[in-house]
């Protein structure tokens, strides 16, 4: 789809639901996380915006994908940081870069965001250095200022890397309850929803905030050491500090070695069956994230049809979706909600 053909959603007047969140904003169209891609996110039809935080020297929260710099800006044209480029190990990978923890909020302020996967998304490239990096607290108020008396937009963080932040004497999840009393979002139904890989993260958010906290949200990967979480006693364990999962996508559309759709997993109905919400990750528009029935081209970066599988996921009962492109599942629900409230015409 080419940028002409967007257009901004109007909100229906009922409460939507399954929700569409958009991940890191609108990506597919604006370089993440920046305030053009979340502002595109809410007018495609997202109902909340999806951005990671990470923290600066300062210990303030910022939204970016990683702490390391040089993929999300313009960190590496700047030659007043060249001697902060460094090596060090994050999570088990070694990473060499710019990180966030070595900046101050002041000296990030002046960094530009740009496209981290140019070679994906080339036309988002013409957007690089127009905007900056964006606070916690600036991601909230965007989706407040967005929000009216009909249409509630909210946010749904996601903490990078909280314990080893934690290793490093930086407090990410205290800091993150602190900013969500500072914000008036620490409450069940606000305007913040929070998530992360990390149980332990987690669990020490819901301790520190209590029962009538914000909403929590148990990420998991598409497979590997988080296996154990969507078994029936794993799912149990979540929900007694999480409300939710939002698992790869992979968990529930199973896919083939050559990327076919060879079924679906029993994921959502036995997270239901625990209370739990399920918010699948992420879909993307471009064909090279697609099962193989739903690309459509021969270009790997071309639009396929991502709308079919969003309407798929809503059909199977998952209660939102985290995409890249928000208008193709804000579309898909479009239709699903058509189809439900269309009369039954009695047989003659």
């Amino acid at each position: 789809m080419q940028e002409t053909g967007l257009k901004a959603v109007r909100s229906p007047s009922l409460e939507r639901s399954p929700l569409v969140i958009g991940h890191r904003g609108a990506p597919s169209y604006r370089p993440e996380h920046t305030r053009a891609s979340y502002e595109l996110a809410i007018d495609l039809g997202a109902d909340l915006i999806e951005p990671d935080l990470v923290l600066t020297r300062d210990l303030h929260l910022v939204a970016r994908h990683e702490n390391e710099l040089s993929r999300s800006t313009d960190v590496a044209g700047h030659p007043e940081f060249a001697d902060r480029r460094r090596t060090q190990e994050v999570d088990g990978e070694e990473l060499t870069g710019w990180f966030a923890e070595d900046f101050t909020l002041a000296e990030l302020r002046t960094l530009g965001a740009v496209e981290r996967t140019p070679g994906m998304r080339p036309m988002n490239t013409a957007y690089d250095g127009r905007y900056g990096v964006l606070t916690f607290a600036e991601v909230i108020e965007v989706a407040r200022s967005r929000s009216t008396s009909g249409r509630v937009v909210r946010v749904q963080a996601e903490l990078k890397s909280p314990s080893w932040y934690a290793a490093q004497g930086m407090p990410m999840v205290e800091l993150v309850a602190d900013e969500l009393r500072r914000m008036d979002a620490a409450c069940q139904g606000g305007s913040v929803v929070v998530q992360a890989f990390d149980p332990a993260a987690l669990r020490e958010l819901h301790d520190d905030l209590g029962p009538d906290g914000p909403k929590l949200v148990q990420l998991i990967d598409e497979e590997g050491v988080q296996d154990a979480l969507v078994t029936p006693s794993g799912l149990r364990e979540i929900s007694t500090y999480a409300q939710g999962i939002a698992p790869h996508k992979g968990r529930i559309l199973l896919h083939g070695a050559d990327g076919g759709l060879v079924g679906v997993s029993d994921l959502i109905t036995q997270a239901h069956r625990a209370g739990l919400t399920v918010e699948p990750w992420t879909l993307r528009p471009e064909n090279v994230f697609l099962p193989a029935h739903l690309r459509r081209g021969g270009d790997p970066r071309g639009f396929g049809d991502a709308q079919t599988e969003a309407r798929l996921l809503f059909a199977l009962g998952v209660d939102g979706v985290i995409t890249d492109a928000p208008e193709t599942a804000y579309r898909a629900r479009s239709e699903l909600s058509a189809a439900a409230m269309a009369p039954v015409r009695p047989r003659v």
